[in-house]
């Protein structure tokens, strides 16, 4: 099953670091868990329009939390960190 365009980016992540990387060029993605580098170049090149040099990608453990007495863990989420051409950039809404 190939995924949509729309489907494979989740969200942007307005973080204080990742904020702090727009002037490297580098802007991060909450992806889906079964979306590859390939895929999410091809994402983001159509759908911001902008030509993209590099993808890394990290899968982030969901951390330990506690609702009154019992214990739970958050989910398990992917994280995409897009690096652009330079003289390019992505403008968020």
């Amino acid at each position: 099953m190939r995924l949509h365009l729309y489907d494979i980016i989740v969200e942007p992540l307005i973080t204080e670091k990742a904020t702090g990387q727009k002037e490297a060029h580098k802007y991060s993605f909450r992806v889906r868990p079964d979306a590859n580098k390939k895929s999410v170049k091809e994402a983001v090149e159509k759908i911001f329009n902008v030509h993209v040099t590099k993808v890394n990608t990290i899968l982030v453990s969901g951390k330990w939390k506690r609702v009154r007495v019992r214990p739970g863990l958050t989910a398990d989420w992917k994280k995409a960190t897009v690096t652009i051409k330079e003289g390019e950039k992505i403008e968020f809404v």
